[in-house]
């Protein structure tokens, strides 16, 4: 098994190459003449350039703005490594970038913003939307994520996503809705822990509450501990899931709880804690790189559980891949004004009924596995599974268009 030092030293190795990066801009129009280079550049260029100034709409017939995100961040809270700036963060939207491509065909400009003043931040953004179809907000701290994001989507008319909230909400919610069908149990009388306050958390809540979770059946669970009604100096955010309750302590919320989410840190769920929940019970540990409590630790106490996490090495990862480059196709797609909650819930049932179709031999094959069918080891679709392009867009633009948001 490969050790971390070794790992590391492949990862630079890999970002660095014969030509550092992982990306590069290239035309896809031929340049090879005196009249190649008249119709690319001067004169020709003027042409389109006339009818976009008549009806600016146009833009989208003659240029790449209605393919083309910007995944945009100022570095504040990046993955699993924090406040490290916009420069430590280009690697990590350069992969982004790689990922919508790949998987989706969408172009991505990567930006990097040196400010984490919100109006600073909300400003540029503003100043450089027209350049694009939509905006993909990545690894912004919370809750200034949350006011961002709010403020971007009133004041522009193309869909602005911060993935870390609804991206990393959509592939739960898939994930946790075939779990509860697989555990027989009901949306609407779980009982859920959520340990995380940050965007993860919240919009993971809200999305299911949207999906028939109800709040007086949520414990929200910070570094402070349960947050409840008797908490003084709950920020607005939190204060929506404050609960009437007793319970402080992770330990106390866990005692007979059906579903436990963790989008908080390593290691902070024990033993003892999986072992009080109730019957059945469903847990999403997904802190990276290493979960809130190790499938091994979960598995050796109960025998009855449904276990995600957000690596790879284990079975039910949560990744984001499944999501935000097939949201923003469809998306685009539709020359939608905003991804709205028709939308996002779309997509969900889209990942949640992919899962119980037959599994194709090229995703087996990618996996190394002779077998995969829906159940406790395979409750959402694999990132690989070639059916993901065709399906989620689909679904997303059918919601943009019933739900009125298209402009096609």
């Amino acid at each position: 098994m490969i050790t971390q030092e070794e790992l590391h030293q492949q990862a630079l190795d890999y970002h660095q190459g014969e030509r550092p990066g992982k990306l590069v801009v290239s035309s896809h129009k031929q340049l090879a003449t005196k009249e190649d280079l008249s119709l690319a550049y001067t004169p020709g260029v003027a042409a389109p350039c006339r009818e976009i100034a008549k009806n600016p709409d146009l833009v989208n017939n003659y240029t790449i703005k209605n393919n083309l995100v910007a995944v945009i961040t100022d570095g504040s809270a990046v993955l699993g490594l924090g406040n490290i700036g916009p420069l430590a963060s280009k690697p990590v939207m350069e992969g982004k970038a790689v990922l919508f491509k790949h998987f989706a065909d969408v172009d991505v400009f990567d930006i990097e913003v040196d400010t984490q003043d919100v109006e600073e931040f909300i400003q540029t953004v503003k100043n450089i939307a027209p350049t694009f179809g939509g905006i993909n907000l990545e690894d912004i701290s919370a809750p200034r994520c949350f006011e961002i994001e709010k403020r971007l989507i009133e004041e522009l008319d193309i869909p602005v996503f911060h993935d870390d909230q609804h991206g990393t909400a959509i592939i739960i919610a898939a994930g946790l809705l075939n779990s509860i069908e697989i555990q027989g149990k009901n949306i609407e009388t779980v009982k859920l822990v959520c340990l995380g306050a940050g965007s993860a958390g919240i919009a993971t809540l809200n999305l299911l509450c949207e999906l028939g979770l109800k709040k007086e059946n949520i414990l929200l669970v910070d570094r402070e501990g349960v947050i409840s009604t008797k908490m003084q100096d709950v920020s607005d955010v939190k204060a929506q899931y404050a609960a009437e309750t007793d319970k402080k302590t992770l330990a106390d919320a866990m005692q007979d709880a059906d579903i436990f989410i963790g989008v908080a840190a390593a290691n902070l769920v024990s033993q003892d804690m999986v072992k009080s929940m109730a019957d059945k019970p469903i847990v999403f540990a997904l802190s990276n790189p290493d979960p809130e409590i190790s499938p091994a630790d979960a598995n050796a106490v109960r025998d009855d559980l449904i276990m995600a996490t957000g690596r790879s090495d284990y079975p039910n990862q949560v990744n984001n891949v499944l999501g935000f480059p097939f949201i923003f196709r469809g998306a685009l797609d539709a020359k939608a004004s905003e991804i709205n909650i028709e939308m996002k819930i779309a997509a969900v049932h889209a990942l949640r009924d992919l899962a119980k179709l037959e599994v194709p031999k090229d995703v087996l094959t990618a996996y190394n596995t002779d077998s995969m069918s829906f159940g406790k080891d395979y409750i959402i679709p694999k990132p690989f599974d070639k059916r993901l392009i065709d399906i989620v867009p689909k679904a997303v633009y059918d919601a943009a268009v019933a739900s009125g948001v298209a402009r096609i």
